[in-house]
């Protein structure tokens, strides 16, 4: 680690991580916090007032995700060094955030042993990726990764607690049958599923899980399946047009308590399919599409729940290139149907 004192950047939107980081970092004396922000905006107002040596930056954020942040702190405070610290375990993404310019990607479940070795890489001028996530960088270095994976159903892999996937799909009927398959799947393991969907999509959802000799009615009557309207739920987290925090845990907590009571097993795990945030999406708005995933994952990860999240690709003409595009990518755990 250079000599000279580092002047440091600390942006994440949950208070009592920047704390961590803060208390850990105290312990060099050649590191100097001399800001934090919890949202993405103040993260490049901040940046661009102070000139920091040292970004430390997380990419699910209100108001601008962290990959659109580091681009900018990188225009306004180019000598400005970026190390992503987030517990989105994606390849693609973050390949994604190191194309940005970021120097560093570390896990934060990693960070109680690797963020002074992340530090001292990157101000010596190396590129440092946190361990078991390097390995799949060098092999797959494109968000294409999943191109393959259309179907695949949000599953625990024995990394993190919940996953929040999402999911592209060409139209409606390859939206309707990924929705099948994991329903499907998840009813014969045993779990709770919970599906807020539109109407047409959860009709389409219902014959289809009927043609495939799935007893539909009877899960519903158990509870094990709960069909909900998405514009209906909608309205009962969105304030002023947006998605608000109290409002989501709220429903989410209902919801999830609900369906374990409907589970044998102390800890069920529920699987979420949900087409929420793509409403507000098509609507055209984007900030309370992203801030809504961004919640849903604040609300849900320390849940026994999955969630995969069903887009169209008609909400994205630029396709892969567009910038809402990386952005929804970035708030989710793996991304299908690239």
């Amino acid at each position: 680690m250079k000599s000279s004192t580092t002047r440091v950047l600390v942006v994440d939107d949950y208070e009592p991580w920047r704390r961590f980081v803060y208390s850990t970092l105290q312990r060099s004396s050649e590191l100097h916090v001399v800001s934090e922000a919890s949202d993405g905006i103040g993260a490049v107002q901040k940046a661009e007032e102070l000139q920091p040596d040292l970004v430390l930056l997380d990419i699910g954020l209100p108001e601008l995700n962290g990959i659109e942040v580091a681009r900018r702190i990188r225009k306004l405070s180019p000598r400005s060094k970026i190390i992503f610290i987030t517990e989105n375990r994606a390849p693609e993404i973050a390949s994604e955030a190191l194309r940005t310019g970021g120097r560093g990607y570390l896990v934060k479940s990693a960070a109680g042993n690797e963020l002074f070795n992340a530090i001292n890489a990157v101000l010596e001028g190396r590129r440092f990726v946190t361990n078991g996530l390097a390995g799949l960088l060098e092999a797959d270095e494109s968000i294409a990764s999943h191109s393959r994976d259309e179907n695949v159903a949000p599953r625990h892999n024995g990394q993190c607690k919940t996953r929040h996937e999402v999911g592209f799909y060409v139209n409606d009927a390859a939206l309707v049958d990924a929705f099948a398959r994991g329903v499907k799947a998840a009813l014969k393991a045993g779990n709770p599923v919970i599906v807020i969907a539109t109407q047409p999509h959860r009709a389409a959802l219902h014959e289809r899980l009927q043609a495939d000799s799935v007893d539909v009615n009877t899960a519903m009557e158990r509870g094990s399946y709960t069909a909900l309207n998405s514009p209906d739920t909608l309205s009962a987290i969105m304030v002023d047009e947006m998605p608000a925090s109290a409002l989501c845990a709220k429903v989410v907590d209902a919801l999830l308590g609900k369906a374990g009571n409907s589970a044998p097993g102390e800890h069920p795990r529920v699987a979420i399919f949900g087409e929420c945030a793509p409403i507000l999406l098509a609507a055209g708005k984007v900030e309370a599409a992203v801030q809504l995933e961004h919640l849903w994952d604040e609300v849900t990860k320390t849940c026994q729940a999955d969630t995969l999240c069903a887009y169209l690709w008609s909400a994205f003409p630029e396709g892969k290139n567009s910038p809402v595009f990386k952005r929804i990518c970035a708030e989710h755990t793996a991304v299908h149907g690239v």
